[in-house]
């Protein structure tokens, strides 16, 4: 039988069945689509945290993914578009983790809930590395990740200096305490941490630490 006599004999077992295939092999194709951009997030990530934003081959992350570059581009248009795509990620993973709104209200559930945090980031040393190395290469304003650390950091200093500052109205913190300025020693205590951890894991107990000081900063601001 020739190639027409094939595709005529395919299209007449599909009309045989309806629409059914057609749109069951739609399904399957947007399946492959989501896992293979799945996957080239993944690479990204390992790659951004590794050798960071300028260090980053978009030929090496192909080559891993096992896809040309011009396939790679085919789900991210840029190198910069992926990028943005892994720090989407990367904030989805934290939202996940630090559900602000589930929080019950007041300074002590705040603290408690960065200790549970810091917990979970020691199990995924990637994305702390992937932190940690293209915030370091952010503080340029050149750098395509610059306004998405300023605006991350925005956020968390609103939202914990938020929860501090209801500590102070309601009486649970004293009146001196300054919310804002608490917020960013929390904040460069955990920055600190979670860089000297990765240089050595091995000596630095990144949560004990933390758990300690947090429980040292409750004492010290609690009315």
């Amino acid at each position: 039988m020739d190639a027409s006599g094939t595709t005529a004999s395919a299209a007449t077992r599909t009309g045989e069945r309806g629409s059914a295939p057609a749109g069951r092999g739609r399904r399957q194709g947007y399946a492959t689509g989501d896992a293979r951009r799945a996957r080239i997030l993944n690479i990204a990530l390992q790659e951004f945290g590794e050798n960071g934003y300028r260090g980053t081959s978009l030929a090496r992350i192909a080559e891993r993914a096992e896809l040309t570059q011009a396939g790679l581009l085919h789900h991210f248009r840029s190198k910069q578009d992926l990028l943005t795509a892994v720090l989407d990620l990367r904030d989805e993973m934290d939202a996940e983790r630090l559900d602000v709104a589930a929080i019950p209200d007041g300074a002590d559930p705040m603290l408690r809930a960065l200790v549970a945090l810091v917990e979970h980031n020691a199990r995924q040393p990637g994305i702390v590395q992937l932190f940690t190395v293209l915030t370091g290469e952010a503080v340029t304003t050149d750098h395509p990740a610059h306004a998405w650390a300023r605006q991350r950091y925005a956020t968390l200093v609103t939202s914990i200096s938020t929860a501090l500052r209801h500590g102070v109205e309601s009486g649970e913190l004293r009146a001196d305490v300054d919310p804002e300025a608490v917020t960013r020693q929390v904040l460069a205590m955990m920055d600190g941490l979670q860089l000297q951890w990765l240089l050595d894991p091995e000596r630095v107990d990144m949560v004990a630490v933390f758990t300690e000081y947090v429980e040292a900063l409750v004492e010290r601001i609690r009315a």
